[in-house]
């Protein structure tokens, strides 16, 4: 049989970017830069990139200093994918250069897209501390821990992918399946790969940026991404009582309905902020906190701020010494009375830490928070409440968005897609070209005219790409209309339709056989149905909303007939009882994940067959198996494809995952 093989990337996301016609076209382009040597260096590339479509409003001149940002010596080698990530960045800088949006100067984003670095000891101490203490009873992790801060153990360790498995767990609970987890004492790179895609996938789940960071930088333990991902990971733990749904008494932070609804699309941090100021205000602190840097290297307002919180704690020495450091020693000191732990040293307050002090005030937070117990004078809890199914929407359609590495961060999905400018970003991610960007405007939630023009190009432009958008204009868009924005409504709500459209655009890219045609929702149902048959079961799925679906042995089947090892068939339930069906959907999201998959569905959305979370699974798997074999491929007979073992066979399960001796089988089946 005839067989296409595509150009692969190792990073799912950065494959996920282009077609295989565009990455044909750059890696000709790519190796045309060859110098006589016969290597690519960055001198070698800015007569290539200017000429690359989307960069040409740059000059050679330009993209060399934007190169040199990152790799000051510009004679070093460059790899192809190391290309493919620069010229998406300039991308964006060309973009931003004709008024599109900005590439992120954001702390995860400036490390990750950037090659050389230094990384803070002071940080990488802190998260070890981190590590030791939350993990240091973990029943594999017990053997390792604890680690020495002052030795670099914390990057070997890393290069299994099963620390930063545990640390999102320990970050946001029952997250991964831990059973999806490949926790050999040696693990060989298949299983190595799949524990980094795990973690990446999963990372993406919680809210973390991971836009440039790939499983072989993971595998390869490249300090500064792994220290900027455990940034992120432990941010997320420490921040996470920062949300009035968890802590309502924030409430008290404000003074009005129209002020609740600011706080609620405030970013953990900001909310942070927000609270600090609250209690240096009532302490008679005059000045404002507005970083967690430079406006507490001097620490007054952690004094002020210890002692207005635990004034039975409280003392004026840390304020009448004059040497920053001695009080920096007494603030720590203080906290620690109040079960805080250490996260920052004298030093790192009086050199500014961002990252470290953010670290010591979300828990200076979690332990004394200072706010109201009564919640019964809480008011505008109305203003939260929404039902589960639209929360579990809301959470997946703010975290597919924050994943697309735009410009904006999501915080408060309706409230911040009312100014129009992220939903902008997200359709030029999805159909590129497709925003006037000289006819948008970034500032615009405050500004009614310039929100309402924005919302109405976004609702143009979603006609043009043929959204059913009956009845519906740029002013419902900009009223933060719920249901007409993620659903329970007659109209397909817009950011679904959105979202539906973008995923099925990467399977028309990738399906080189689809000759160019559309790729519908029936393609996808047959496509899965066939792959299960083609194994030699018997389960098939009638359509998105197929009860039988809540069970999950479907998509377990479904898993395992485009990769058959990765399913280890004894953990699997027939998901009979509402406990079997938890176990079984659990199972299933880490499984896709561990796979490649970029999913962001919860157990709940298989367990209660949502039908838009069930396609966009499906579409995932399908993704998955089409990238990993582009083209038509040899067909496995039924006979060819090993059964689930039955219950009376599950008591000695094969293996979940490769020995160190064996290789990966390699299915050949049509993808088709």
């Amino acid at each position: 049989m005839s067989s296409f093989v595509g150009v692969i990337v190792s990073d799912p996301w950065l494959q996920s970017q282009f077609t295989q016609v565009e990455l044909r076209g750059l890696k000709s382009k790519f190796l045309s830069a060859k110098n006589q040597s016969g290597n690519v260096t960055f001198a070698d590339l800015p007569p290539v990139l200017t000429k690359l479509k989307g960069v040409t409003e740059l000059t050679e001149n330009e993209i060399t200093d934007i190169l040199k940002e990152s790799s000051p010596d510009l004679n070093e080698e460059v790899d192809f994918e190391s290309f493919l990530r620069h010229y998406l960045d300039l991308q964006a800088q060309a973009s931003a250069k004709v008024g599109g949006p900005k590439p992120q100067s954001s702390f995860l984003k400036a490390t990750t897209t950037t090659l050389h670095h230094t990384i803070s000891e002071s940080e990488k101490s802190s998260y070890v501390a981190h590590i030791n203490n939350y993990l240091g009873e973990d029943p594999f992790l017990k053997d390792y821990l604890p680690l020495d801060p002052a030795s670099d153990d914390i990057f070997e360790l890393a290069k299994d992918g099963v620390l930063l498995c545990k640390l999102i767990n320990v970050a946001v609970p029952n997250t991964i399946d831990e059973r999806a987890i490949n926790t050999k004492k040696v693990l060989n790179p298949w299983e190595r790969n799949e524990n980094h895609n795990l973690c990446l996938n999963s990372a993406k789940a919680i809210g973390c940026t991971v836009v440039n960071i790939g499983t072989q930088d993971l595998i390869e333990a490249r300090p500064h991404l792994v220290v900027g991902l455990m940034s992120q990971i432990i941010k997320i733990q420490l921040l996470s009582d920062l949300d009035l749904k968890k802590t309502p008494q924030l409430v008290e932070l404000v003074e009005d309905s129209k002020d609740v609804e600011e706080l609620m699309g405030l970013a953990p941090e900001k909310v942070l902020l927000k609270w600090m100021n609250f209690h240096l205000k009532r302490a008679g602190f005059e000045k404002q906190v507005t970083n967690f840097s430079s406006d507490l290297k001097d620490g007054e307002a952690y004094a002020h701020l210890l002692n207005a919180l635990a004034p039975e704690l409280g003392t004026n020495s840390t304020l009448e010494t004059t040497d920053p450091t001695e009080r920096a020693k007494l603030i720590i000191e203080q906290a620690e009375k109040l079960d805080c732990k250490r996260y920052v040293t004298p030093k790192d307050i009086v050199e500014g830490s961002a990252n470290l002090n953010l670290a010591f005030v979300a828990q200076i937070f979690q332990h004394r928070n200072g706010l109201s117990v009564d919640q019964s004078n809480i008011p505008f809890a109305d203003m939260m409440e929404d039902d589960a199914q639209t929360s579990r929407e809301e959470r997946c359609f703010r975290l597919w968005i924050n994943s697309l590495g735009i410009e904006t961060h999501v915080n408060n999905l309706f409230d911040t897609v009312r100014g129009g400018w992220v939903l902008l970003e997200v359709l030029e991610k999805a159909s590129p070209g497709s925003v006037n960007w000289k006819q948008a405007s970034k500032s615009a939630i405050n500004m009614p005219f310039k929100k309402l023009e924005n919302c109405n190009q976004v609702v143009s432009i979603g006609k043009d790409l043929n959204f059913s958008l009956v009845n519906i204009a740029g002013n419902d868009i900009a009223q933060g209309n719920k249901k007409l924005i993620i659903g329970k409504t007659a109209h397909l709500p817009f950011l679904w339709q959105l979202m539906r459209f973008s995923m099925l655009n990467l399977l028309k890219n990738l399906r080189q056989h689809s000759q160019g045609k559309e790729i519908g929702d029936a393609d996808i149902l047959n496509w899965a149905n066939e792959k299960v048959k083609r194994s030699g079961r018997s389960s098939q799925m009638e359509s998105f909303k197929d009860k039988n679906l809540a069970t999950g042995r479907f998509f377990l089947e479904l898993l395992s007939s485009v990769e058959p090892r990765v399913v280890n068939w004894a953990l699997v339930t027939k998901g009979t009882t509402d406990e079997d069906k938890k176990s079984n959907a659990t199972y299933i999201i880490s499984v896709a994940r561990k796979l490649g998959c970029s999913i962001f569905l919860l157990p709940e959305d298989i367990i209660e067959v949502n039908q838009k979370m069930i396609l966009t699974l499906t579409a995932s798997i399908m993704y998955w198996s089409l990238q990993k074999k582009v083209g038509d491929l040899e067909p496995l007979s039924p006979s060819q494809q090993s059964e689930p073992p039955s219950p009376s066979q599950q008591s000695e399960p094969p293996s979940p995952s490769l020995s160190n001796n064996e290789s990966p089988p390699s299915p050949r089946d049509d993808d088709g």
